[in-house]
């Protein structure tokens, strides 16, 4: 993980406009959101195992993406890169587990957090210094 600098941390903003725009610039609302935090993360790389990550706090209000009228402010934090390396083929702690199968989908990283190439920080630099450019304020 390599954190980046930027004019948009601990800036403060309604959840849902910041969503909207945010999507708008091709980003996601992390799997890892709760109620109270989570991040917009951007793929830098088509296998989608670079990611920029602006992670997020609620410090008014609870998040609910179901809802079309959460009242939710939150407080954006520091940027940062971060690169999984999944392995490759078939995962060697896999087991036949008709119940597991349900719940464990996804394989975890065999190195969540990789060591990062200076070309995905440039590229999560520009990306970023374009969102700081159009963010509304």
């Amino acid at each position: 993980m390599i954190t980046l600098s930027s004019v948009l941390q601990s800036q403060e903003h309604r959840f849902l406009e910041t969503k909207a725009f945010l999507e708008s610039q091709q980003f996601v609302l992390g799997g890892n959101w709760e109620y109270d935090s989570g991040s917009f993360d951007h793929a830098l790389d088509e296998a989608q195992k670079v990611w920029l990550r602006i992670p997020f706090e609620a410090i008014n209000g609870n998040i609910d993406i179901e809802a079309k009228d959460t009242d939710a402010t939150i407080k954006l934090g520091t940027p940062y890169v971060l690169k999984h390396v999944y392995r490759e083929g078939n995962d060697p702690e896999a087991s036949f587990r008709v119940m597991g199968a349900l719940f464990d989908q996804f394989q975890t990283p065999s190195d969540p957090d990789a060591d990062i190439e200076q070309e995905w920080v440039d590229r999560a630099n520009k990306k970023l210094n374009e969102v700081e450019q159009l963010f509304p304020s």
